[in-house]
Protein backbone atom coordinates (compact mmCIF):
# COMPACT_ATOMS: atom_id res chain seq x y z
CA UNK A 1 0.00 0.00 0.00
CA UNK A 2 2.98 2.12 0.81
CA UNK A 3 4.48 1.56 -2.48
CA UNK A 4 1.43 2.23 -4.42
CA UNK A 5 0.91 5.96 -2.54
CA UNK A 6 4.20 6.64 -3.72
CA UNK A 7 3.68 6.02 -7.12
CA UNK A 8 0.82 8.27 -7.08
CA UNK A 9 2.66 10.74 -5.30
CA UNK A 10 5.40 10.90 -8.07
CA UNK A 11 3.20 11.08 -10.61
CA UNK A 12 0.96 13.97 -8.96
CA UNK A 13 3.90 15.88 -8.45
CA UNK A 14 5.24 15.28 -12.32
CA UNK A 15 1.44 16.34 -12.94
CA UNK A 16 1.84 19.57 -11.44
CA UNK A 17 5.31 20.37 -12.65
CA UNK A 18 4.45 19.97 -16.27
CA UNK A 19 0.79 22.05 -15.47
CA UNK A 20 3.50 24.74 -14.04
CA UNK A 21 5.47 24.49 -17.43
CA UNK A 22 2.32 24.80 -19.17
CA UNK A 23 0.90 28.07 -17.38
CA UNK A 24 4.48 29.64 -17.66
CA UNK A 25 4.75 28.98 -21.20
CA UNK A 26 1.06 30.52 -21.68
CA UNK A 27 1.97 33.67 -19.67
CA UNK A 28 5.21 34.40 -21.48
CA UNK A 29 3.30 33.74 -24.83
CA UNK A 30 1.05 36.44 -23.63
CA UNK A 31 3.38 38.84 -22.76
CA UNK A 32 4.72 42.06 -24.81
CA UNK A 33 7.83 42.93 -26.24
CA UNK A 34 9.33 45.49 -25.44
CA UNK A 35 9.27 46.45 -29.35
CA UNK A 36 5.85 45.91 -29.56
CA UNK A 37 4.85 48.09 -26.74
CA UNK A 38 7.19 50.65 -28.35
CA UNK A 39 5.17 50.18 -32.08
CA UNK A 40 1.60 50.08 -30.44
CA UNK A 41 2.63 53.40 -28.54
CA UNK A 42 4.25 55.12 -31.74
CA UNK A 43 1.08 53.92 -33.48
CA UNK A 44 -0.94 55.82 -30.67
CA UNK A 45 1.36 58.62 -30.21
CA UNK A 46 1.36 59.51 -34.07
CA UNK A 47 -2.27 59.46 -34.10
CA UNK A 48 -2.64 61.60 -30.70
CA UNK A 49 -0.58 64.47 -31.17
CA UNK A 50 -2.55 64.73 -34.82
CA UNK A 51 -5.42 65.40 -32.65
CA UNK A 52 -3.98 67.55 -30.23
CA UNK A 53 -2.52 69.82 -32.73
CA UNK A 54 -5.94 70.13 -34.81
CA UNK A 55 -7.63 70.95 -31.41
CA UNK A 56 -5.61 73.17 -30.37
CA UNK A 57 -5.35 75.09 -33.98
CA UNK A 58 -8.83 75.09 -33.72
CA UNK A 59 -8.96 77.10 -30.13
CA UNK A 60 -5.92 79.81 -31.28
CA UNK A 61 -8.38 80.39 -34.49
CA UNK A 62 -11.32 81.62 -32.40
CA UNK A 63 -9.35 83.67 -30.61
CA UNK A 64 -6.91 86.37 -31.81
CA UNK A 65 -3.80 86.76 -30.88
CA UNK A 66 -3.01 83.25 -30.35
CA UNK A 67 -0.08 81.72 -31.44
CA UNK A 68 0.62 77.86 -31.59
CA UNK A 69 3.74 75.56 -31.57
CA UNK A 70 4.37 71.90 -32.11
CA UNK A 71 6.19 70.17 -29.01
CA UNK A 72 8.33 67.21 -29.35
CA UNK A 73 11.23 65.58 -27.59
CA UNK A 74 11.85 64.92 -23.82
CA UNK A 75 8.49 66.19 -22.37
CA UNK A 76 6.54 64.34 -25.02
CA UNK A 77 4.45 65.17 -28.49
CA UNK A 78 1.71 67.67 -29.16
CA UNK A 79 0.97 70.91 -29.43
CA UNK A 80 0.43 74.43 -27.68
CA UNK A 81 -1.20 77.53 -28.09
CA UNK A 82 -0.14 81.22 -26.12
CA UNK A 83 -0.92 84.62 -25.79
CA UNK A 84 0.99 87.61 -23.82
CA UNK A 85 -0.99 90.36 -23.16
CA UNK A 86 0.15 93.76 -22.29
CA UNK A 87 -2.03 95.57 -19.80
CA UNK A 88 -1.89 99.04 -18.73
CA UNK A 89 -3.52 99.83 -16.02
CA UNK A 90 -2.97 103.86 -13.38
CA UNK A 91 0.66 103.57 -15.59
CA UNK A 92 1.11 100.21 -14.46
CA UNK A 93 2.35 98.17 -17.10
CA UNK A 94 1.43 93.91 -16.52
CA UNK A 95 1.70 91.26 -18.95
CA UNK A 96 -1.00 88.50 -19.14
CA UNK A 97 -0.22 85.13 -20.02
CA UNK A 98 -2.53 82.82 -21.06
CA UNK A 99 -1.60 79.17 -22.57
CA UNK A 100 -2.90 75.86 -23.40
CA UNK A 101 -0.95 72.61 -23.91
CA UNK A 102 -1.87 69.22 -24.55
CA UNK A 103 1.17 65.92 -25.05
CA UNK A 104 1.42 62.70 -25.93
CA UNK A 105 4.33 61.50 -23.09
CA UNK A 106 6.95 59.62 -23.90
CA UNK A 107 7.02 55.69 -23.43
CA UNK A 108 7.61 54.78 -19.81
CA UNK A 109 8.93 51.22 -17.85
CA UNK A 110 5.01 50.84 -16.70
CA UNK A 111 3.80 50.72 -20.89
CA UNK A 112 1.10 53.78 -20.50
CA UNK A 113 -0.40 55.55 -22.71
CA UNK A 114 0.17 59.30 -20.78
CA UNK A 115 -1.70 62.11 -22.12
CA UNK A 116 -1.01 65.40 -20.32
CA UNK A 117 -2.60 69.19 -20.27
CA UNK A 118 -1.52 72.29 -18.77
CA UNK A 119 -3.81 75.38 -19.00
CA UNK A 120 -3.07 79.04 -17.99
CA UNK A 121 -5.68 81.99 -18.23
CA UNK A 122 -3.88 85.69 -17.21
CA UNK A 123 -1.74 84.31 -15.48
CA UNK A 124 -3.21 81.98 -13.59
CA UNK A 125 -3.24 77.96 -13.61
CA UNK A 126 -6.51 76.82 -14.67
CA UNK A 127 -5.69 72.90 -14.77
CA UNK A 128 -3.13 70.83 -14.99
CA UNK A 129 -4.02 66.61 -15.86
CA UNK A 130 -2.88 63.63 -16.67
CA UNK A 131 -5.39 60.84 -17.71
CA UNK A 132 -3.31 57.48 -18.74
CA UNK A 133 -4.27 54.13 -19.18
CA UNK A 134 -2.15 50.74 -19.56
CA UNK A 135 -1.06 50.59 -23.43
CA UNK A 136 -2.80 47.61 -23.82
CA UNK A 137 -6.12 48.30 -22.82
CA UNK A 138 -5.58 52.29 -24.84
CA UNK A 139 -8.64 53.46 -26.77
CA UNK A 140 -7.10 55.95 -28.98
CA UNK A 141 -10.91 57.16 -29.32
CA UNK A 142 -11.50 58.27 -25.34
CA UNK A 143 -8.30 59.69 -25.86
CA UNK A 144 -8.98 62.10 -28.97
CA UNK A 145 -12.60 62.58 -27.14
CA UNK A 146 -11.20 64.02 -24.05
CA UNK A 147 -8.35 65.94 -26.03
CA UNK A 148 -11.28 67.72 -27.51
CA UNK A 149 -13.15 68.03 -23.93
CA UNK A 150 -10.54 69.50 -22.56
CA UNK A 151 -10.17 72.12 -25.86
CA UNK A 152 -13.44 73.28 -25.63
CA UNK A 153 -13.47 73.17 -21.60
CA UNK A 154 -10.26 75.61 -22.09
CA UNK A 155 -11.94 77.90 -24.49
CA UNK A 156 -14.82 78.44 -22.35
CA UNK A 157 -13.45 79.23 -19.48
CA UNK A 158 -10.88 82.01 -21.52
CA UNK A 159 -13.48 83.48 -23.08
CA UNK A 160 -15.27 84.09 -19.82
CA UNK A 161 -12.50 85.24 -18.41
CA UNK A 162 -12.44 88.30 -21.12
Amino acid sequence: MSDDFEERLQSAIRRGQRRGQLHEQAAKAEQWTEEEFKRLHTRHRLQLSEQIEQAIDRVAQHFPGFRTETLYGEIGWGAACYRDDLQLIAGKRSNLYSRLEMTIRPLSQYHVLDLRGKATVANKEYFHRNHFVPLQEADPEDFARLIDNWAIDYAEFYASRQ
